[in-house]
Protein backbone atom coordinates (compact mmCIF):
# COMPACT_ATOMS: atom_id res chain seq x y z
CA UNK A 1 0.00 0.00 0.00
CA UNK A 2 1.19 3.31 -1.28
CA UNK A 3 2.12 5.95 1.59
CA UNK A 4 -0.41 8.83 2.00
CA UNK A 5 0.20 12.53 1.15
CA UNK A 6 0.03 14.56 4.48
CA UNK A 7 -0.69 17.46 2.65
CA UNK A 8 -3.40 15.64 0.78
CA UNK A 9 -4.95 13.72 3.91
CA UNK A 10 -4.85 17.58 5.58
CA UNK A 11 -6.85 19.42 2.55
CA UNK A 12 -9.29 16.03 2.57
CA UNK A 13 -10.03 16.98 6.00
CA UNK A 14 -10.30 20.78 6.01
CA UNK A 15 -14.17 22.06 5.57
CA UNK A 16 -15.05 23.21 2.06
CA UNK A 17 -14.28 27.55 2.25
CA UNK A 18 -17.09 29.32 1.06
CA UNK A 19 -18.59 33.45 1.09
CA UNK A 20 -21.11 32.78 3.66
CA UNK A 21 -23.09 36.00 2.51
CA UNK A 22 -23.28 35.29 -1.36
CA UNK A 23 -24.34 31.15 0.17
CA UNK A 24 -26.99 33.37 2.19
CA UNK A 25 -28.13 35.17 -0.57
CA UNK A 26 -28.60 32.16 -2.92
CA UNK A 27 -30.69 30.31 -0.18
CA UNK A 28 -33.16 33.39 -0.12
CA UNK A 29 -33.38 32.78 -3.68
CA UNK A 30 -34.38 29.44 -2.90
CA UNK A 31 -36.70 30.21 -0.49
CA UNK A 32 -38.11 33.44 -1.63
CA UNK A 33 -39.15 31.20 -5.33
CA UNK A 34 -40.28 27.81 -3.44
CA UNK A 35 -41.24 29.01 -0.07
CA UNK A 36 -40.13 27.56 3.13
CA UNK A 37 -41.77 24.06 2.66
CA UNK A 38 -40.59 24.07 -0.93
CA UNK A 39 -37.24 24.50 -0.46
CA UNK A 40 -35.31 21.29 0.14
CA UNK A 41 -32.26 21.02 1.94
CA UNK A 42 -30.33 19.29 -1.62
CA UNK A 43 -32.23 22.17 -3.28
CA UNK A 44 -30.45 24.71 -0.45
CA UNK A 45 -26.82 23.14 -0.37
CA UNK A 46 -26.42 23.05 -4.59
CA UNK A 47 -27.91 26.65 -4.57
CA UNK A 48 -25.19 28.29 -1.72
CA UNK A 49 -22.08 25.48 -3.17
CA UNK A 50 -21.72 23.46 0.26
CA UNK A 51 -22.53 20.06 1.45
CA UNK A 52 -25.00 19.94 4.14
CA UNK A 53 -22.16 19.73 7.43
CA UNK A 54 -21.28 23.09 5.93
CA UNK A 55 -25.11 24.34 5.81
CA UNK A 56 -25.30 23.08 9.57
CA UNK A 57 -21.87 24.25 11.00
CA UNK A 58 -22.39 27.79 9.12
CA UNK A 59 -26.05 28.25 9.99
CA UNK A 60 -27.47 25.67 12.09
CA UNK A 61 -30.68 23.81 10.52
CA UNK A 62 -32.87 25.00 8.41
CA UNK A 63 -35.14 27.14 10.31
CA UNK A 64 -32.43 28.95 11.57
CA UNK A 65 -31.11 29.33 8.05
CA UNK A 66 -34.62 30.38 6.95
CA UNK A 67 -34.67 33.47 9.78
CA UNK A 68 -30.95 34.13 8.59
CA UNK A 69 -32.30 34.41 4.75
CA UNK A 70 -35.22 35.93 6.06
CA UNK A 71 -33.32 38.92 7.57
CA UNK A 72 -31.55 39.69 4.55
CA UNK A 73 -34.95 39.91 3.09
CA UNK A 74 -36.25 42.24 5.31
CA UNK A 75 -33.26 44.48 5.40
CA UNK A 76 -33.31 44.41 1.33
CA UNK A 77 -36.80 44.39 0.55
CA UNK A 78 -38.98 46.06 2.59
CA UNK A 79 -36.72 49.17 2.26
CA UNK A 80 -39.03 50.94 1.07
CA UNK A 81 -41.92 50.74 4.10
CA UNK A 82 -39.71 53.42 6.02
CA UNK A 83 -39.72 55.42 2.65
CA UNK A 84 -43.95 54.97 2.21
CA UNK A 85 -44.04 55.64 6.34
CA UNK A 86 -42.48 59.42 6.15
CA UNK A 87 -44.98 59.90 3.44
CA UNK A 88 -46.53 63.46 3.93
CA UNK A 89 -50.17 62.08 4.43
CA UNK A 90 -51.96 58.75 4.44
CA UNK A 91 -52.80 58.76 0.66
CA UNK A 92 -49.22 58.90 0.15
CA UNK A 93 -48.57 56.37 2.15
CA UNK A 94 -51.14 54.00 1.05
CA UNK A 95 -49.21 55.37 -2.42
CA UNK A 96 -46.04 54.52 -1.35
CA UNK A 97 -46.48 50.87 -0.12
CA UNK A 98 -48.71 50.30 -2.99
CA UNK A 99 -46.48 50.95 -5.20
CA UNK A 100 -43.49 48.86 -3.60
CA UNK A 101 -45.53 46.16 -3.04
CA UNK A 102 -45.92 45.60 -6.82
CA UNK A 103 -42.71 46.42 -7.23
CA UNK A 104 -41.27 43.85 -5.03
CA UNK A 105 -43.49 41.27 -5.69
CA UNK A 106 -43.17 40.87 -9.72
CA UNK A 107 -39.17 40.98 -9.00
CA UNK A 108 -36.99 37.97 -10.29
CA UNK A 109 -38.68 35.86 -7.65
CA UNK A 110 -42.50 36.66 -7.58
CA UNK A 111 -44.79 37.59 -4.08
CA UNK A 112 -43.62 38.14 -1.07
CA UNK A 113 -41.27 35.96 1.34
CA UNK A 114 -43.50 36.77 4.13
CA UNK A 115 -46.27 35.96 2.80
CA UNK A 116 -45.60 32.47 1.24
CA UNK A 117 -43.91 31.97 4.27
CA UNK A 118 -46.94 32.04 6.11
CA UNK A 119 -49.47 30.20 3.74
CA UNK A 120 -47.14 27.31 2.73
CA UNK A 121 -45.09 26.56 5.98
CA UNK A 122 -47.45 24.56 7.70
CA UNK A 123 -44.69 21.67 8.16
CA UNK A 124 -42.69 24.53 9.59
CA UNK A 125 -41.43 24.83 12.92
CA UNK A 126 -43.99 26.91 15.14
CA UNK A 127 -41.23 29.26 15.88
CA UNK A 128 -40.56 29.92 12.14
CA UNK A 129 -43.96 31.08 11.88
CA UNK A 130 -44.02 33.00 15.08
CA UNK A 131 -40.98 34.77 13.74
CA UNK A 132 -42.46 35.49 10.23
CA UNK A 133 -46.05 36.67 11.96
CA UNK A 134 -43.80 39.03 14.54
CA UNK A 135 -41.81 41.02 11.80
CA UNK A 136 -45.34 41.19 10.05
CA UNK A 137 -47.06 42.63 12.97
CA UNK A 138 -43.89 45.23 13.45
CA UNK A 139 -45.09 46.69 10.18
CA UNK A 140 -48.64 46.50 10.77
CA UNK A 141 -48.01 48.41 14.19
CA UNK A 142 -45.90 50.97 12.24
CA UNK A 143 -48.77 51.85 9.54
CA UNK A 144 -51.40 51.80 12.60
CA UNK A 145 -49.10 54.55 14.57
CA UNK A 146 -48.75 56.62 11.07
CA UNK A 147 -52.30 56.32 10.14
CA UNK A 148 -53.77 57.54 13.71
CA UNK A 149 -51.44 60.24 13.26
CA UNK A 150 -53.20 61.19 9.79
CA UNK A 151 -56.86 60.73 11.98
CA UNK A 152 -55.54 63.17 14.34
CA UNK A 153 -54.13 65.91 11.87
CA UNK A 154 -58.03 66.00 10.09
CA UNK A 155 -57.02 64.38 7.00
CA UNK A 156 -59.88 61.85 6.76
CA UNK A 157 -63.64 63.72 6.07
CA UNK A 158 -65.71 60.24 7.71
CA UNK A 159 -64.85 58.32 11.13
CA UNK A 160 -62.11 56.09 10.34
CA UNK A 161 -59.86 53.76 12.99
CA UNK A 162 -56.25 53.75 12.15
CA UNK A 163 -56.35 49.82 12.94
CA UNK A 164 -59.26 48.80 10.40
CA UNK A 165 -57.54 51.03 7.91
CA UNK A 166 -54.06 49.48 8.08
CA UNK A 167 -55.41 45.97 8.02
CA UNK A 168 -57.65 47.24 5.18
CA UNK A 169 -53.91 47.72 3.43
CA UNK A 170 -51.65 45.66 4.91
CA UNK A 171 -54.77 42.60 3.23
CA UNK A 172 -54.70 44.45 -0.21
CA UNK A 173 -50.80 43.91 0.32
CA UNK A 174 -50.89 40.70 1.10
CA UNK A 175 -53.07 39.75 -1.66
CA UNK A 176 -51.02 41.57 -4.42
CA UNK A 177 -48.12 39.42 -3.38
CA UNK A 178 -50.62 36.12 -3.59
CA UNK A 179 -51.59 36.93 -7.00
CA UNK A 180 -48.27 37.47 -8.01
CA UNK A 181 -47.31 34.35 -6.87
CA UNK A 182 -50.19 32.88 -9.09
CA UNK A 183 -49.12 34.12 -12.45
CA UNK A 184 -50.81 37.82 -12.27
CA UNK A 185 -49.06 40.11 -14.31
CA UNK A 186 -47.49 43.56 -13.04
CA UNK A 187 -49.89 45.43 -15.12
CA UNK A 188 -52.80 43.73 -13.43
CA UNK A 189 -51.24 44.00 -9.68
CA UNK A 190 -50.87 47.90 -10.85
CA UNK A 191 -54.99 47.94 -11.98
CA UNK A 192 -55.03 46.58 -8.39
CA UNK A 193 -53.06 49.29 -6.73
CA UNK A 194 -54.81 51.84 -9.03
CA UNK A 195 -57.96 50.78 -8.05
CA UNK A 196 -57.19 51.04 -4.08
CA UNK A 197 -56.08 54.20 -4.35
CA UNK A 198 -58.70 55.72 -6.19
CA UNK A 199 -61.08 54.57 -3.32
CA UNK A 200 -58.72 55.59 -0.21
CA UNK A 201 -61.03 57.65 2.04
CA UNK A 202 -58.52 60.40 2.68
CA UNK A 203 -57.48 63.20 0.50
Amino acid sequence: MGRTNPETAAARGRPREFDADEALANALQVFWSKSYAGASLTELTEAMGITRPSLYAAFGNKDALFKRAFDLYATDRWAYVQSALEAPTARGVAKRLLEGTVENVTDECRGCLGVTALVNSSDADPHVQQDVQARIQVLSDMVVERFQRAIDDGEFETPATAQALAQYLIAILQGLSIQAGAGASRQQLQHVADTTLAMWPSR
